[in-house]
């Protein structure tokens, strides 16, 4: 697969939704993982991440104009033990419970579906970054209707092993604005990674649509120690 620019990838689409880029840096020595949120309704848009417990929730920026937290309020990223979890919504709390109960990650989503929110009917995209013993592999899925049919679920799930350095792969919820929204579709785009954990959020925030981005969290972890450094940044604040 070849690799493309990132930054022209999220310039040359007003609309890619949620976001989950996850790769390795260039020395090779820390793995990358990336989540960004977008919106285009009020309730969409007025959130916030916030750090908890080791890993980031989102949060209502005006508590008194959020009117549906169903699908917007969850815990993008969580730790269990040497694994960190992004996804893009409650089932972050199904793969941590199913791997806390020594299930794999693919198993633990076995009994989830993309979001029901007709008409676009969301696809549910997670990440796994597993580190141990100075090695790091992680694993990316997506869970989408099948063409339109809502009694039929796909399941896709990519691995990816000994990941080269400055490398990474990209998954998002939608392939552009539309209405319904249309859902991603093939494999997650192989793209490149920032030494720099700063460079790399700039790139990434200042790449996305100015109206319709709301927040971003990067956090480059390392291979050696799993020590960890992270950025958020929010557009509401």
């Amino acid at each position: 697969m070849k690799m493309i620019s990132l930054e022209q990838e999220l310039k040359s689409n007003a609309y890619p939704g949620r976001g989950i880029i996850i790769g390795r840096s260039p020395d090779g020595k820390k793995a990358a993982a990336a989540y960004f949120i977008m919106g285009r309704s009020e309730n969409s848009r007025n959130r916030i991440f916030v750090e908890e417990g080791g890993g980031i929730r989102t949060q209502a920026f005006e508590p008194d104009k959020m009117t549906d937290p169903s699908l917007v309020i969850y815990a993008p990223v969580r730790v269990l033990g040497n694994k960190t979890i992004v996804t893009n919504g409650d089932q972050t709390d199904t793969i941590y419970d199913g791997m806390d109960r020594q299930m794999t990650f693919e198993q633990s989503l076995r009994c989830r579906e993309f979001e029901p929110d007709a008409p676009n009917y969301t696809p549910r995209i997670s990440g796994i970054l597993h580190i141990e013993n100075g090695g790091y592999n992680y694993a990316m899925s997506i869970i989408k209707c099948s063409s339109g049919n809502t009694e039929s679920c796909s399941r896709y799930t990519f691995a990816y092993e000994n990941c080269a350095p400055g490398e990474g792969h990209f998954i998002h919820t939608y392939q552009g604005d539309g209405n319904p929204l249309p859902s991603f579709e093939g494999e997650p785009k192989r793209v490149g990674i920032s030494d720099d954990i700063h460079e790399f959020a700039d790139m990434l925030w200042n790449s996305l649509n100015e109206e319709n981005k709301v927040s971003l969290f990067v956090r480059y972890i390392d291979i050696a120690s799993g020590e960890y450094e992270s950025v958020i940044i929010n557009k509401n604040q």
